[in-house]
């Protein structure tokens, strides 16, 4: 049976039981107004019909999650623009040394002429013109290792040059802004999930033009190519809240919404349940962490489409006064 038979056949259930329990409401039930939402109630055997679960929801703390588009860069391109950014730095330091070299000869009446010293200076203003063009295009290119110290920059160039690290560009399709720094990487390379590291922003844009992070991966998967593109997930600081699983979530006019059962007040009544507004905060597994309700409520965590169909016009849920 696949996945939209067995749906269809799920809302008949659903809309089939709802009737009947609709058929089995005491005599002496007031008469509910038109277009006005009922409280659900079930009682023992209705709730074993439906296969209706309650839980408590579980506190628990989870990172908010980035969906991002990875793509392996070239390693030679790094060595290649960190190579340039080299040289012209050299030819900056040789030619500002010759040209005090000079200076100090021409100063002194020995060995050099106005015309050597005046062309001295030419090489040294474009050296210098070049060392800077070649810095900006290095940092615009690979800016978070620009920014680090000379040490910990040239560790990882040999890592990256040596294949046991990979950088990666992650682009936030649709942002052009970064905000605050992710705290690490998640890449899925063929469904194995591989760690990596941000090293912070990019400046240099992608066909994509959106924002990008740059990320190091260490001690990459065998055959991860430049070029290849894999869907990453980007981790920021955590967030605390309680987690229900996903069925337990329904979405409404009013937002995110769960069923909080209530306990009867005498062995007679029925169990009821209200629809308490959540606010869901990051995704966690097979759940959500949400806010809006407390870890000893009683919550329908399978089954909560049943109690929506008894609805009839669907839910309206209130805020929880216990928070």
């Amino acid at each position: 049976m696949n996945h939209w038979t067995r749906g269809a056949l799920q809302l008949a259930m659903y809309t089939t039981l709802a009737a009947s329990f609709a058929a089995l409401g005491d005599d002496d039930d007031a008469p509910q107004t038109a277009g006005q939402s009922t409280v659900p109630t079930l009682n023992a055997e209705q709730q074993r019909a439906v296969g209706l679960r309650i839980a408590h929801p579980v506190p628990a703390k989870a990172p908010e999650r980035t969906d991002a588009l990875g793509t392996v860069l070239d390693r030679t391109v790094l060595l290649a623009d960190e190579s340039e950014a080299g040289v012209a730095d050299a030819q900056e330091h040789a030619a500002s040394s010759e040209l005090v070299r000079l200076h100090e000869l021409y100063k002194g009446g020995a060995g050099a002429s106005l015309k050597m010293l005046e062309t001295a200076e030419a090489e040294d203003t474009k050296a210098r013109a070049d060392a800077q063009l070649a810095a900006a295009r290095f940092a615009q290119h690979w800016g978070p290792v620009a920014a680090q110290t000379p040490e910990v920059r040239r560790k990882l160039l040999d890592a990256v040059v040596s294949g046991r690290a990979s950088l990666v560009r992650a682009d936030l399709p649709g942002r052009h802004i970064v905000g605050s720094l992710p705290t690490q990487a998640v890449l899925d390379v063929d469904g194995i999930q591989v760690p990596g590291r941000v090293l912070g922003a990019l400046e240099q844009p992608s066909e994509l033009q959106s924002a990008g992070l740059l990320i190091e991966v260490q001690n990459p998967p065998a055959g991860l190519a430049p070029g290849a593109r894999i869907p990453l997930a980007l981790l920021s600081a955590e967030h605390a809240g309680l987690l229900l699983p996903n069925d337990a979530l329904l979405y409404g006019e009013g937002g995110a919404y769960v069923y909080k059962q209530i306990a009867p007040k005498t062995p007679k009544d029925k169990v009821q349940y209200v629809a308490v507004k959540v606010t869901p905060l990051v995704p966690y597994g097979d759940g959500w962490l949400v806010k809006g309700v407390d870890d000893d409520d009683n919550i329908v965590v399978h089954g909560a489409g049943v109690l929506w169909s008894l609805e009839g016009m669907g839910a309206s849920p209130v805020d929880d006064d216990d928070d």
